[in-house]
């Protein structure tokens, strides 16, 4: 009876790092699209000679090398956090997988 709860406590756990994979994925996501969309403005600005801004609801016009300068360091930002959620995304798949065998052994008992 121990080994039943104990594999039921178990799959509760996988179930928990599974929604957490899960989280990680759609964050991961959301931020390679903004990622897409600075390099895609950091291209346009590249080949533009007038650049603006908006901030709140206004448009501003803003010198190129100001906005490139922004627009890097928020794709460095982004690129950063992705590396992060990438090495928590693989951290949380070994422990699943490792919990996983672990369930599967008590099964099997």
């Amino acid at each position: 009876m121990t080994v039943q709860k104990d594999a039921q406590e178990s799959i509760s756990r996988l179930q928990v790092l599974e929604q957490n994979v899960q989280q990680i994925i759609m964050q991961k996501q959301q931020f390679s699209s903004q990622l897409f969309e600075i390099e895609g403005a950091l291209k346009e600005v590249e080949s533009s000679n007038v650049t603006y801004k908006i901030v709140g609801g206004v448009m501003f016009g803003v010198k190129k090398d100001v906005l490139k300068s922004d627009l890097e360091s928020k794709k460095e930002l982004l690129e950063l956090r992705i590396k992060t959620l990438e090495k928590q995304e693989s951290q949380l798949k070994d422990k699943f997988k490792k919990l996983q065998e672990e369930v599967l052994a008590k099964v099997k008992e």
